[in-house]
């Protein structure tokens, strides 16, 4: 991220109170200290939370006007805040979530967006850049990293062909969760605690990916969630 200096993109005067939703504390600190500097950016962040439920909490105590939303989180991930916090996004005047993602993944693109949120950036973005697009997300636009637009237009425009794997529809969020890990490398033990589930239930739903996907073992569902750039 670059230098903010003189970023206010809000205009005068015009602040946006923001939440983070990170599982990574190092990055939500850089993140608040890049933008969150209310004088010259216009942004006050007003809360941060690291799961799906810590999430959940802090957008229904705050009523922020952008969530900054990370997609991958222990709990659920970010379409299942979404789907808890919906009923906060009812009216013009209500919450609106803009994803903030390493991914790029057309799978999670197309989740999020489907589940309510009004854009999709990823990690790479600027400073600067990211202050912009909470200001026009806080105003209603849409806003994608520049790849990940057609990923969106090309799932809503084709109505006769699924946007999304079949395969992969087949599976649980929690499985999804699993099914990514077990891709980069986690060991069980690792699952277990990013996800705070034990180790015998990333067993189960380990088990349960395989005989969903006709798979036989972790290095056939690692093949299997790499072609479709899942990891």
């Amino acid at each position: 991220m670059t230098d903010l200096a003189g970023a206010a993109a809000g205009g005068p005067g015009r602040v946006a109170r923001v939440v983070l939703v990170d599982d990574h504390r190092m990055f939500r600190t850089g993140v608040r200290a890049e933008i969150g500097r209310t004088e010259t950016t216009g942004i006050d962040v007003v809360g941060e939370a690291d799961d799906v439920e810590s999430a959940v909490q802090v957008v229904a105590e705050q009523r922020p006007d952008v969530v900054l939303l990370d997609v991958h989180l222990p709990g659920g991930g970010g379409v299942e805040v979404l789907r808890r916090s919906a009923p906060l996004m009812g009216d013009s005047g209500g919450v609106k979530f803009l994803a903030l993602s390493v991914s790029d993944a057309a799978e999670d693109v197309i989740g999020v967006i489907r589940g309510g949120a009004r854009g999709y950036v990823t990690k790479t973005i600027t400073g600067t850049d990211l202050v912009n697009a909470v200001f026009r997300i806080a105003d209603g636009d849409a806003v994608f990293s520049p790849r990940l637009a057609g990923f969106v237009l090309d799932a809503f425009a084709a109505t006769d062909t699924p946007p999304v794997d079949e395969d992969l529809d087949r599976l649980t969020q929690r499985e999804r969760e699993v099914l990514r890990l077990i891709a980069r490398g986690y060991a069980y033990k690792e699952i277990a605690k990013q996800l705070f589930i034990s180790v015998k239930t990333v067993e189960s739903h380990v088990s349960a990916v395989l005989r969903k996907l006709q798979l036989s073992n972790r290095h056939e569902l690692t093949r299997w969630a790499t072609a479709r750039r899942l990891v």
